[in-house]
């Protein structure tokens, strides 16, 4: 009985990592609206498990 309900148990964690994989987006967007191309670093790690992807966006030049 305790075999087949850790076996259930590790099967529905599976099918919750399956569905769909788990992330977090993280943006820092400082950047000015008129700014038609503003600078940007974008960096991604995926662990497997877990997810990271990171955005930060910055002006250039100062607008007068």
């Amino acid at each position: 009985m305790r075999r087949t309900a850790i076996a259930v148990i590790a099967l529905l964690l599976l099918a919750v990592t399956a569905v769909r994989h788990p992330s977090a987006d993280i943006r820092v967007i400082t950047h000015q609206v008129g700014d038609p191309a503003p600078r940007q670093v974008t960096a991604a790690i995926d662990l497997g498990v877990m997810a990271f992807s990171l955005l930060i966006t910055w002006t250039g030049k100062r607008f007068s």
